[in-house]
This record gives structure tokens, C-alpha cells and sequence, in this order.
């Protein structure tokens, strides 16, 4: 039986691994078209972070519009951009980190607060879209927010759950180094009358 606690080294690369799940799932909101998406046919309305695309019922070319054009697609883009670019260098500070024998955790503790820096530029750009999007786009039919906005939305939690533990890492310096001896409970029957 193979037991993976806190001081196996394999564990360690476990919050790493997560920063480049994060990585991936932002790659694919910056990249995705499915921001905004038609609900259901005929499929007229689609969007991404950088532009809103229409077509008529009957048209098979898409006419977009870039977001960039106005002063809170700028803003929505920048924030989340910005969100993005801190989270790869957290992502590399974080590889650093684990890679040497000894942990550096004030380090560690560091990353941990620039991830909640990270969240909060990424969730300030997922609030303006939606918001702004929806008061200055005229939308055609039914209309909802998609696959690749859920992903930003994913991208942000994983941030958040990794900045708790980079921050709470350091109050288990000892268990992660593995300087703790084991602590076995066992006892005799004579030994502990009061078990009985």
C-alpha cells in the first residue's frame, strides 16, 4: 500500500499542477468564441472576450464587431489579461518553489497572496462583460453566457483554492519536509485500566 502524505515529494507538485490547469482553462476563455452564444436555434448571436459576432437566420457569414471599440471591452479584456499574465508567473514562481530541496515558504506564502491579486483582476473582468455586454450590444433571440466564459469562471475558482493553500502551506513547514516523526498510539490492556 503506497501512502502519499504531505511529505512525499510527488504530493508537492499537486498546487503546480493545478497553476497550469488554471493556465489552460484561461488559455481557452482568452481564445474561446463562446462567450456569449445563441441559446437555441436559429444561432444568430455569438461573442468572445474581443469581439461580438451576428448573422441573419438565413446567412452563413458571421458580421463581427470589435469589443475593443468600446471602453469596457478595453476594461474587461485588460483585467482578465492582466489576471492571466500574474497567474503564469505565479505558475513559474511556483515550479521554482518546488523544485529546490529545501522549500523557501515566506516564498510560497508570497505566491499564495499574488494568486488572491490574480482573482481579484480576473473577477473584476468577468463581472464588467457580462454587465456592460448586455447594456450596450443589442442581442438578437435568446441569448446565454457560454463554455468559454465558464471556463474564466473555472480559471478563477483554481486560483482561489490555490492561493488558500500556497497561504495556509507555510503552518506545515515541518509535515511537507518530512521533520516530524511519526506519532504511534497504542496501549496495553495493563497499562490503561481506564480503556475498559
Amino acid at each position: 500500500m503506497v501512502v502519499c502524505g504531505l511529505a512525499c515529494w510527488r504530493c508537492r507538485w499537486l498546487l503546480p499542477l493545478l497553476l497550469g490547469l488554471a493556465i489552460i482553462m484561461g488559455i481557452i476563455a482568452l481564445a474561446g468564441r463562446g462567450w456569449l452564444e445563441s441559446e437555441s436555434a436559429p444561432y444568430v448571436q455569438q461573442a468572445s472576450l474581443w469581439e461580438s459576432c451576428t448573422r441573419g437566420e438565413e446567412d452563413l457569414n458571421w458580421s463581427c464587431e470589435s469589443l475593443m471599440d468600446y471602453g469596457w471591452g478595453r476594461a474587461a479584456a485588460a483585467t482578465y489579461l492582466v489576471g492571466f499574465v500574474i497567474l503564469v508567473i505565479c505558475f513559474a514562481l511556483a515550479v521554482i518553489a518546488f523544485s529546490i530541496e529545501i522549500l523557501r515558504f515566506n516564498f510560497v506564502r508570497g505566491i499564495g497572496g499574488l494568486l488572491f491579486v490574480v482573482a481579484a483582476f480576473q473577477i473584476i473582468g468577468l463581472v464588467i462583460y457580462p454587465v456592460k455586454f448586455t447594456e450596450e450590444i443589442p442581442l438578437t433571440g435568446d441569448n446565454m453566457f457560454s463554455w468559454a466564459y465558464g471556463f474564466g469562471w473555472a480559471s478563477t475558482v483554481v486560483a482561489i483554492g490555490c492561493a488558500f493553500f500556497f497561504c495556509c502551506l507555510p503552518n506545515w513547514e515541518d509535515e511537507v519536509l518530512g521533520n516530524i516523526k511519526p506519532t504511534y498510539y497504542y496501549s496495553s490492556p495493563e497499562r490503561a485500566p481506564y480503556l475498559n
